[in-house]
């Protein structure tokens, strides 16, 4: 599956120019793009809302997690060399659902690197939702392994990243396009490629979310459990024939999982993530 790019950002290339295309021919009078989410409150932290307060609104909910964000086990290890991922995919390739365990560590300093790649075999139709099983099977899978010179493991989004939530939402998708119905869908798809393949500090997670509080039609499904059992504040945006759910820690900001289904042609599972390890290591052989 690997070969010089992560499943998950082809994905996103893939997804991106079919959605430019669908704006192009749904097109509606151009407008400004959405603002985003205010930077951190000015209210002392004792009386800020918390982002599981009643009667938030889910842009509220949002930046109230961003202004409260914790660190996460691997914002401590930033000297070290090289960032470190962990995610598990299944992904719709046309008629098929393709499932993938993803190892990767990126030398942050020169973009050289190594990708560890397992896949259990293809399922036929789109119409499946992953199981807790397939998440043990595909981490005994037998293993592909690639290794990147300097320069070729590239992030998805150049780094440093954008500090603000405005220059973040350009980098994930051109401002061109918020005036089109898919707009929301290419913004939050590019929110979860980027969680998904480059580590995010805890000021960037802290970013993210506001940028996700930006998106328009953004709402709040609740305290939910994940796939893992990992329970987070569920958020969901449907727009361009489609629904996408994100799963995010209440205390660190992560996205902890992801899910898209199509709602209207070819209905059924397009895209799952699950965003298992974070952080950084000493070398491209194992997570510190």
């Amino acid at each position: 599956m690997v070969i010089s790019t992560a499943p998950v950002r082809r994905a996103a290339v893939s997804l991106l120019g079919s959605l430019l295309l669908a704006g192009c021919q749904t097109s509606t009078p151009a407008g400004p793009a959405p603002k985003p989410a205010a930077s951190p409150s000015s209210q002392p932290a004792s009386i800020r809302p918390a982002a599981t307060d009643p009667g938030l609104t889910s842009s509220q909910r949002l930046t109230a997690l961003a202004d409260a964000v914790t660190a996460a086990p691997g914002d401590g290890d930033t000297g070290l060399p090289y960032t470190y991922l962990h995610t598990q995919s299944w992904s719709r390739a046309t008629n098929v659902i393709t499932r993938t365990d993803l190892r990767q560590w990126r030398r942050q300093t020169d973009g050289s690197g190594r990708e560890s790649t397992r896949r259990l075999p293809d399922l036929p139709g789109v119409d499946h939702q992953p199981q807790r099983q397939e998440q043990s099977q595909l981490a005994h899978a037998s293993e592909t392994t690639t290794t990147y010179p300097p320069g070729t493991l590239r992030p998805y989004l150049p780094e440093p990243l954008p500090t603000t939530a405005r220059s973040l939402a350009d980098a994930l998708a051109p401002r061109q396009l918020a005036a089109e119905s898919a707009y929301p869908r290419i913004l939050v798809g590019g929110i979860v490629t980027l969680v998904s393949s480059q580590y995010l500090s805890r000021q960037q997670r802290a970013t993210t979310l506001r940028v996700l509080a930006s998106v328009p039609g953004i709402t709040y499904r609740g305290l939910t459990r994940g796939l893992l059992g990992r329970t987070g504040l569920t958020f969901a945006v449907a727009a361009g024939g489609s629904t996408i759910e994100l799963l995010v820690d209440p205390r660190t900001g992560e996205v902890l999982a992801a899910q898209e289904h199509l709602t209207e042609r070819l209905r059924g599972l397009f895209s799952y993530v699950l965003i298992l390890e974070r952080g950084h290591a000493t070398s491209p052989t194992a997570a510190e």
